[in-house]
């Protein structure tokens, strides 16, 4: 009997995919069968994931990558199809955030760090742009493709502080729109390009930001809180079950949407 949503041997490519986020949802991916390429940095947290993933069972690789860089993302890709063959899926998961493109409770908009703001824009903006041009060029040779772009809360609309992270991930969410139509019109139906967008989830980039040392709120994390429904943050696992729909034959005439799994905070207003 088919099954919608039965991942088992697709090629899942994932960028970032050493994170709290990126790695939850390798190692739960992986588990259900995909065969998956983990994209970053950090060749050594890599390593590690690629450990865990083995020791459990499932397959995977990982390749040291930059998602700015066109001929490294080039020979990422040619890897992948020379170990598993082809690629199924792409999910941009990289992004950032940096001090310098943040306007923290004492400063302007007049403290902006320019260079910091551009460095954030080109992670998360041409971080997601260049990946998706070098992985979907390979998905048309083989006549079908799905991406899956991971934007922000801050996307959807404008929250204190994050204004370079904010502006980029509202970008990611036009581009993510743009791309549904563009490779659907021009190459068929087998191609869908969505995001998934994740509300408030504690990472190690955002942790001193909605906690204190003790582990209790800060006052933007009571903030948060305040206005999310659900009175808590996001865990990795709350994301697993909208990912594995978004890249599964369960969604597939399913495309250019957004996915926001947030726990109400974009619903609720005071």
């Amino acid at each position: 009997m088919y099954e919608l949503f039965d991942i088992r041997e697709k090629v899942i490519v994932i960028t970032g995919g050493t994170g709290v986020l990126g790695s939850s949802m390798v190692e739960y991916l992986a588990a259900h069968g995909a065969r998956v390429a983990v994209l970053a940095r950090n060749s050594q947290k890599g390593d590690e994931l690629v450990q865990r993933v083995r020791k459990a069972g499932g397959e995977v690789m990982f390749l040291q990558t930059d998602v700015t860089d066109d001929a490294i993302l080039k020979r990422n890709a040619d890897e992948i199809v020379t170990q598993y063959g082809s690629i199924d899926v792409l999910i941009n998961g990289a992004g950032g955030n940096m001090p310098g493109a943040t306007i923290g409770p004492d400063n302007t908009i007049f403290d902006l760090k320019a260079d910091d703001f551009r460095k954030v824009v080109d992670l998360n903006l041409m971080g997601t742009v260049m990946p998706t041009l070098v992985f979907a060029e390979q998905m048309v040779r083989e006549k079908r493709g799905n991406i899956v772009n991971v934007s922000s809360a801050s996307a959807l609309r404008p929250l204190t502080r994050v204004v370079g992270y904010g502006a980029a991930k509202a970008a990611v969410t036009n581009f993510t729109k743009y791309m549904a139509g563009e490779l659907a019109i021009k190459f068929g139906e087998d191609f869908r390009v969505n995001a998934l967008c994740p509300g408030f989830f504690i990472t190690e980039q955002n942790r001193t930001l909605l906690t204190n040392p003790d582990g209790s709120y800060s006052a933007r994390g009571n903030s948060i809180i305040g206005h999310t429904p659900f009175r808590r943050f996001g865990i990795p696992e709350d994301l697993l079950g909208t990912l594995h729909y978004l890249v599964s034959d369960a969604s597939k005439f399913v495309t250019g949407t957004v996915a926001i799994v947030d726990g109400g905070f974009d619903s609720f207003s005071i």
